[in-house]
């Protein structure tokens, strides 16, 4: 089941999301995703719409929007290739003409994912924090 966020969930989210980056980001010293753990719980999933997926009442992934850019698709590691990822992109692309997102170089897995579910890379960038190659992607409404 897809659902909006409440602030109950927000201490599973971080949690999810951090353990995922620790995983998905080994390339990023674990530090830095310690570091913004607070940031995320205050800052960035209250100001996002924050959609989570659930099974058996469990938390299997979530996805964070602003406006039309993708903050974040966190999928549990235990769940991943099972089509959470996809559901929650394909629920928010029902609402939305084009979604922008980054996805670090080094992601390959995040990068087939997104170039698999429609996006196209617009622009090779450097996140200014980290100094780590990314890319900006776009997929557009077929509508």
């Amino acid at each position: 089941m897809i659902r909006k966020s409440t602030k109950d969930d927000i201490n599973k989210i971080v949690q999810l999301w951090y353990e995922v980056s620790l995983k998905a980001h080994d390339f990023i010293d674990k530090e830095y995703w310690k570091a913004s753990q607070q940031d995320m719980k205050e800052e960035y999933i209250p100001l996002s719409d924050t959609y989570i997926i659930e099974e058996a009442n469990q938390l299997r992934g979530f996805i964070s929007m602003v406006d039309n850019y993708l903050a974040a698709l966190f999928v549990d590691s235990r769940f991943q290739s099972r089509g959470y990822g996809k559901r929650l992109l394909d629920y928010v692309k029902e609402d939305k003409e084009y979604i922008e997102l980054k996805v670090f170089q080094k992601n390959n897995r995040a990068y087939k994912f997104y170039s698999t579910n429609g996006f196209t890379i617009e622009q090779e960038l450097i996140d200014k924090d980290l100094n780590e190659k990314e890319y900006l992607m776009i997929w557009k409404s077929k509508e």
